[in-house]
């Protein structure tokens, strides 16, 4: 069965599994003594994220080598930049607003001094 990137990050253990194994591969065993979860567990987990085409297993003498795969990642990242891109036309926004605002109370500042200003030469 083969299940999409968003399955794969969905859950932390899975996420800390591809973290530990970003910049370098990692022995099964080695992966496995970072957790408080079983062996078998961290195999399931292992299995999820090959299925989803994050990692891969190359066997190196007597030992398993989990590496990264994060090509597949890039869907996540698409996914995300609409949003960002969305979210950062928002707060150019506010922005211009909140410089409005701060201009408008400028103004208002001034004339309120230039008032008092008036009433004190009465």
């Amino acid at each position: 069965m083969r299940r999409d990137v968003f399955q794969a990050i969905a859950d932390p253990t899975r996420r800390e599994i591809i973290n530990l194994i970003a910049y370098q591969p990692l022995t099964l065993n080695t992966i496995a003594e970072n957790f408080k979860i079983s062996r078998p567990a961290i195999s399931q987990q292992i299995k999820i994220l090959m299925e989803c085409g994050l990692i891969e297993i190359n066997q190196r003498g007597r030992e398993r080598y989990c590496e990264a795969k994060l090509n597949e990642l890039r869907d996540v990242a698409d996914w995300v930049e609409q949003y960002r891109k969305h979210w950062a036309a928002r707060f150019d926004l506010m922005d211009d607003l909140l410089e409005e605002l701060k201009t408008d109370d400028k103004k208002q500042d001034k004339k309120k001094k230039h008032n008092k200003k008036k009433k004190h030469k009465k």
